[in-house]
């Protein structure tokens, strides 16, 4: 008696996992908006419990759903030793720009600053570090995997472009709530800059721990130099 032929239900006929994509982003950013407009917590709390929350839980439940082990490969431990090491050199150059700007701009001289010896540098470190951990895995290890994933066929530009422009979108609120318009503009672009950069970090070194560092660096050069 001759085998039945099962119909064919190889991969081309199961849905497509980053259909939950744009839904999750957006509930994420409606929720994000919602968050920041109406309650008024410590910034310790907004940077370590609120985007573990609007941030880090999206992208578990993308995970759970898609079954993707690409996100949590970027801040595989073998890459722990790599990233650190770019990310402080990436951040050393961010400092390094950043310090000569300041200079050319105000006319001051160059002198030495204890930083490292100030227990309020590490707290904003320590602050600083759980930022751009939490923005490192929702823009770059999440937004950036997935549009790299959804759209293949675009040109890593264009991928980095619109990676910049979802990292600049949640960005815009609490700029627009924090300055005045003129300064909230100036800081989106800067941010897009920056965004842009990460992109196109992310992209050829595809390393979280690279990202979280250069990240927090760059944050801290912009506090003590009060921009």
């Amino acid at each position: 008696m001759p085998l039945k032929k099962h119909k064919d239900t190889g991969s081309s006929n199961r849905p497509d996992p980053t259909v939950v994509f744009y839904p999750l982003l957006l509930l994420a950013l409606i929720l994000w908006i919602l968050y920041r407009s109406l309650f008024y917590f410590p910034v310790w709390f907004d940077e370590i419990i609120g985007k573990a929350l609007f941030f880090g839980f999206p992208v578990w439940l993308y995970i759970t759903i898609a079954g993707s082990s690409r996100i949590a490969d970027s801040f595989s431990l073998a890459k722990f030793k790599p990233g650190v090491l770019l990310g402080l050199a990436v951040g050393g150059m961010f400092g390094f720009t950043t310090s000569v700007i300041a200079v050319l701009q105000n006319g001051a001289m160059v002198e030495p600053v204890w930083l490292f010896s100030s227990n309020i540098f590490w707290k904003e470190f320590l602050l600083a570090m759980f930022t751009s951990f939490w923005e490192t895995l929702l823009f770059f290890a999440f937004v950036m995997t997935v549009i790299m994933d959804k759209y293949p066929k675009w040109s890593l530009s264009g991928q980095a472009v619109f990676t910049a422009f979802i990292f600049v979108v949640f960005h815009i609120p609490n700029s627009f709530i924090r300055f005045e318009p003129v300064i909230a503009i100036w800081q989106i672009l800067i941010l897009f800059l920056f965004a842009l950069g990460q992109s196109f970090l992310f992209a050829t070194r595809r390393n979280g721990y690279a990202l979280v560092l250069s990240h927090a660096i760059w944050g801290m050069v912009l506090l003590t130099h009060s921009w």
